[in-house]
């Protein structure tokens, strides 16, 4: 097995430490980036269900400032609102470069998009439910927790999937552009110096990281479908 893949991946039995290094990287950067998202994510979505109008706590102007400041976020590609909050993110991180600088802008970019997806998985919720729960004499939190989040379950781990598979794409490119994990090791030692068996190794993992996720969440949602 060594030998095979001296002779077809040198270049990568060569950096063996720093690729292991840069999946582990990888993966601190979803686990990290994709719990305090989902933690916002849900926040804000909860927030713009429960604001629009004909809802429990209808308000138009946090529904419209919140709506319009996620949309701004989500509308600026990925690449540019990493150069956009690069000073942002040295103040905040210290460094722009490397994994410590790469959390907060994955943090700002994924947190409009999983906000949006929590948003239409609670809105899917039966308006029966709502109105029935008011009746019950339920405040506004209990009717949050109770119904639209315990009863959209199902519906927020496919969100929660489909936004932590995104994440893998956005951590190849802060990698790709400065930051850590298998992006930059790609770039690095395999796009730069053109090592192609390094580049290969870097898509086969991100591919069975994507389809590790993808497992969970479809078993979660099995699980909590009633």
């Amino acid at each position: 097995m060594m030998d095979f893949l001296t002779q077809w991946a040198p270049h990568l039995v060569e950096m063996f430490p720093q690729f292991v290094d840069s999946i582990v990287q990888t993966l601190i950067m979803i686990v990290v980036v994709g719990s305090i998202s989902l933690i916002f994510g849900v926040i804000f979505g909860v927030i713009l269900v429960v604001t629009r109008e004909g809802d429990i706590m209808e308000n138009k102007i946090v529904y419209t400032v919140l709506g319009k400041i996620i949309d701004l976020f989500r509308a600026i590609p990925f690449v540019i609102l990493i150069m956009v909050l690069g000073d942002v993110t040295k103040l905040v991180s210290g460094t722009s470069i490397g994994l410590k600088g790469s959390f907060f802008p994955l943090i700002v970019g994924t947190i409009p998009f999983f906000a949006r997806q929590i948003e239409q998985a609670i809105a899917e919720i039966d308006r029966g439910l709502v109105e029935a729960s008011e009746a019950m004499g339920l405040t506004p939190l209990q009717i949050m927790i109770r119904v639209y989040l315990r009863e959209s379950v199902p519906s927020i781990i496919r969100a929660t999937t489909i936004t932590f598979i995104s994440l893998i794409g956005l951590t190849a490119i802060v990698g790709a552009i400065g930051g850590g994990g298998v992006g930059a090791f790609c770039y690095n030692y395999g796009y730069s110096k053109q090592w192609n068996d390094i580049i290969w190794a870097g898509v086969i993992v991100l591919v069975i990281i994507t389809i590790a996720i993808q497992t969970i969440g479809n078993y979660f949602v099995r699980k909590t479908t009633h």
